[in-house]
């Protein structure tokens, strides 16, 4: 009989401390902070953006992706810090990948070279827009990007279509 009460204790404890965890994991995720979901195998970074605490207890975290452009929510206990260096290496993918593909297409043109034109880009998050923009500079293309939040776009396009006269418009939305 005692030894039975000891492996209840010890099962209880066991069990406060798993709460303990689980409220610590709530206090150590804020807004802003850099996570992956662990359920994915942590293949996506994301950021914060919002924490929801519900009714019956649980919380659940909005979340949105640093280098790839997805919004997610997942439950808090599925998320875990990520460190810094990990994004950093993740931008510097992008990059790599991004240069094989403008030195794979260098070589692709005909005898006549070929000139895409002028880009209007209007996206509703300034993160987003400000990526875009660099790598249109990096592609080497002429490219107007403009940040403008999704419910103002549609009465922005035509004066910007009249302004910038581009040949390419591109709409990017969440």
């Amino acid at each position: 009989m005692i030894r039975i009460n000891l492996i209840q204790r010890k099962e209880q404890k066991s069990l406060n401390l798993k709460k303990d965890e689980k409220k610590n994991n709530v206090s150590l995720i804020k807004k802003g902070d850099i996570v992956a979901r662990k359920s994915y195998n942590k293949d996506i970074i994301f950021i914060v953006n919002r924490i929801i605490k519900l009714k019956n207890g649980q919380s659940y975290v909005i979340l949105k992706g640093v280098t790839v452009r997805i919004e997610a929510d997942a439950p808090l206990e599925d998320i875990e810090k990520v460190d810094s260096s990990r994004v950093a290496d993740a931008e510097k993918k992008i990059d790599e990948l991004l240069k094989r593909r403008i030195n794979n297409n260098r070589g692709n043109y005909r005898v006549y070279p070929i000139k895409p034109g002028k880009i209007l880009h209007l996206d509703g998050d300034r993160k987003y827009s400000e990526k875009s923009a660099r790598y249109y500079k990096k592609l080497g293309l002429e490219a107007i990007v403009k940040n403008i939040p999704e419910s103002k776009q549609a009465m922005m396009v035509r004066p910007l279509l009249e302004k910038y006269n581009p040949d390419i418009l591109i709409i990017t939305r969440t």
